[in-house]
C-alpha cells in the first residue's frame, strides 16, 4: 500500500510540473484528495504550513507596495548602473547584483529585470552572454535560502530552532556559504563554452542580422521610489534586530509578546502601510503587481504539494524514520541529494523545505546536516522550464543561451550543480564552527 501512495504522490508532482505556474499547488491539493478518500490516508489542516503561507502574503504585499511606488525599478537602475559600470567582469558581478537582490527582496523573481542588462552587457564586452547568464539565474534562486524574509527560510528557522539552531545562527551560516559558492559557480561559468566570436551558432544569427546591439537606456524612476524602498529595507532591519533581541543567544527581550514570525507578518504589512501613506499611492494598485500575483502562486503552491506530502510522510514516520535514518546516519551528505531531487520536481525552495525538512527532523538528521544540506533545495535549474530561467534563454539572441537536444545539456546545469555541491561542503565546514 504505502508504495501506491507513494506512486499516487509522485504522479500529483509531476501532473503539477507539466502544468506549470500554480498547476504544482493544484496538483498538489487533487493529490490529497486521492489519497485520503479513495486510499483512506489520514490527513489534517494542521499539516498544511500556515505560517509560511502567511508569511509570503505578507512580505510579498510590502514588495508589490514598493514596487507599485517605483522602488523596484530605482534597485533594477542601480544594478544597471553597476553592471555597466565594469562589463569586464560581467560574470562575477552579475551573480552579485542577482543574489543580493533576492536576499532583499526574498523572491528569486527580481531576477528578470536584471537579466536583459547582463546579456546586452555580456554582448557589449564580446564575452559569451550563457556565463554571466547562467550563474546570475543560479544565484538567484540559492539566495532564497540566505534571504531573511524568504518563505523558505522563515519555515526552516521555525523548524530548526527547537534543535538548538536559533535564526540568526541560520544566516549566519546560510548568507556567506551561498554567496561564495556563487562565486565558484561563477568561475565554473567563466571558462564555459567558447568564445562568442567562434560559435557557430552566433556567427550564423550575426549573419542572418539576428542579433542586435542595443544602448543604454535610462529608466523612469518615479519620486516615490527611493522613499518607498528605504521604507521596506528599514523594516528588514527591524524584523532582523527584533529576531535577534528575542533570541536565545542574544536574550535582550524575554517572553516577547510577538513571536519573530508573527514580527515579520506585521512589520511587513506595516511598512507597505506606511509606503502607501507616505507615497500616496493607489492602494488598489498593489495586487496588479507582478511580484503580488506571483508572491500569491507561491502561496497556492505551498499550500497544495506541502499538504500532500505531509499529507504522506506522517502516515509512515515510523517507517520512514527506520529506513532513512540509518542511512543518513551513515551518509548525511544524502539528506542534500534528496533536496536537490525534489526540488527539481517540486520547483519551489519552500515547497520543498516544508514538505520534506520536518521529516529530516522526525527522523533525527543532526541540525548541522540540515542546516548544511538546505542549500540543496535550490535545484529549480536542472530541468530547463523554470520561468527566470526560460527568460535567460529568450533574452540572448546571440543563442549561446540555449537548450540541448538532450533537454539536460543546457548551460544552467554545470555551475548549478557545482554551487549548491560547494555551498553544502562550505556548510558543513562552516556550520560546524556555530552549531554544535
Amino acid at each position: 500500500m504505502i508504495v501506491l501512495q507513494l506512486f499516487i504522490v509522485l504522479l500529483f508532482i509531476f501532473i503539477g510540473a507539466r502544468i506549470g505556474g500554480i498547476g504544482i499547488g493544484l496538483a498538489g491539493g487533487a493529490g490529497v484528495v486521492v489519497l485520503s478518500l479513495l486510499l483512506g490516508v489520514p490527513t489534517s489542516q494542521h499539516y498544511i504550513p500556515v505560517d509560511v503561507i502567511l508569511i509570503i502574503m505578507s512580505v510579498i504585499t510590502a514588495i508589490a507596495a514598493m514596487q507599485t511606488a517605483g522602488g523596484m525599478d530605482w534597485l533594477v537602475q542601480l544594478a544597471e548602473d553597476f553592471l555597466r559600470r565594469h562589463p569586464e567582469r560581467i560574470t562575477f558581478y552579475a551573480p552579485i547584483v542577482t543574489f543580493t537582490m533576492t536576499l532583499l527582496a526574498g523572491t528569486g523573481h527580481t531576477a528578470f529585470s536584471t537579466l536583459p542588462v547582463i546579456a546586452e552587457v555580456a554582448k557589449g564586452q564580446g564575452v559569451r552572454p550563457s556565463r554571466p547568464l547562467s550563474i546570475a539565474v543560479i544565484a538567484s534562486q540559492i539566495a532564497i535560502t540566505a534571504s531573511p524574509i524568504s518563505a523558505a527560510v522563515v519555515a526552516f528557522a521555525a523548524m530548526i530552532q527547537p534543535m538548538g539552531v536559533d535564526y540568526l545562527t541560520l544566516l549566519a551560516v546560510c548568507i556567506p556559504t551561498s554567496f561564495v559558492a556563487c562565486m565558484i559557480g561563477a568561475v565554473v561559468a567563466n571558462f564555459m563554452g567558447c568564445e562568442l566570436k567562434d560559435d557557430p551558432v552566433y556567427q550564423a544569427r550575426v549573419a542572418q542580422n539576428l542579433v542586435q546591439i542595443s544602448g543604454e537606456t535610462r529608466r523612469e524612476i518615479l519620486p516615490t521610489a527611493k522613499a518607498a524602498t528605504l521604507i521596506f529595507l528599514g523594516a528588514i532591519a527591524i524584523v532582523v534586530c527584533y529576531a535577534a533581541a528575542i533570541s536565545q543567544s542574544i536574550g535582550l527581550i524575554e517572553n516577547p509578546t510577538l513571536g519573530r514570525n508573527e514580527a515579520i507578518m506585521t512589520m511587513m504589512l506595516g511598512a507597505a502601510a506606511i509606503i502607501v501613506l507616505v507615497t500616496k499611492i493607489d492602494a488598489g494598485k498593489i495586487p496588479t503587481a507582478s511580484t503580488f500575483r506571483s508572491g500569491m502562486t507561491a502561496c497556492v503552491c505551498v499550500l497544495g504539494v506541502a499538504w500532500l506530502g505531509s499529507t504522506f510522510v506522517n502516515a509512515h514516520v515510523d517507517l520512514i524514520k527506520e529506513f532513512a535514518g540509518a542511512l543518513l546516519a551513515d551518509y548525511p551528505w544524502m539528506l542534500a541529494v534528496v533536496l536537490f531531487f525534489a526540488s527539481m520536481l517540486l520547483y519551489s525552495q519552500g515547497a520543498t523545505t516544508v514538505a520534506l525538512m520536518p521529516a529530516a527532523l522526525a527522523i533525527g538528521v543532526a541540525p548541522l546536516t540540515a542546516v548544511a544540506s538546505f542549500a540543496a533545495v535550490s535545484a529549480l535549474f536542472v530541468l530547463p522550464t523554470y520561468p527566470t530561467l526560460l527568460a535567460a534563454v529568450e533574452m540572448d539572441d546571440t543563442g549561446s543561451t540555449r537548450i540541448g537536444q538532450f533537454v539536460f545539456n543546457h548551460p544552467f546545469l554545470l555551475p548549478g550543480v557545482v554551487t549548491i555541491a560547494s555551498a553544502v561542503a562550505l556548510g558543513f565546514g562552516f556550520g560546524g564552527l556555530l552549531i554544535g
